[in-house]
């Protein structure tokens, strides 16, 4: 019975996380757009406002968690033997990794 109860939130999870992409990526897509082939001052400005920093930082939290939630299924389904824990542990760490990365050269750049 727990197992299954396990499934089910991540079945939610990944639903969610499904749906807040859905509306998150146009957004990202045209605050992201509107500065490419600008110069490096421009962008940085741009992305110093408050609003564009939060839409890409929650694109990167909700995207990696998305990622991390996808892989886990796959390594779940395929993996067997001692490269499930290996797998696992690695995919968790790129993606806290990667949030990290992210969110810290948002903050420097909004900062």
């Amino acid at each position: 019975m727990g197992y299954s109860k396990s499934l089910i939130n991540h079945h939610f999870a990944m639903k969610l996380s499904s749906i807040a992409l859905f509306f998150l990526i146009p957004v990202f897509i045209f605050t992201f757009g509107s500065v490419i082939g600008e110069d490096h001052k421009t962008v940085v400005e741009h992305f110093s406002k408050p609003v564009p920093a939060l839409i890409v930082a929650l694109t990167l939290i909700i995207g990696l968690q998305h990622f991390q939630s996808g892989a886990q299924t796959l390594i779940e389904d395929y993996v067997r033997g001692g490269g499930f824990m290996i797998a696992t542990i690695f995919v968790k760490v790129l993606s806290y990794c990667l949030i990290g990365v992210g969110l810290y050269s948002i903050a420097r750049i909004a900062l």
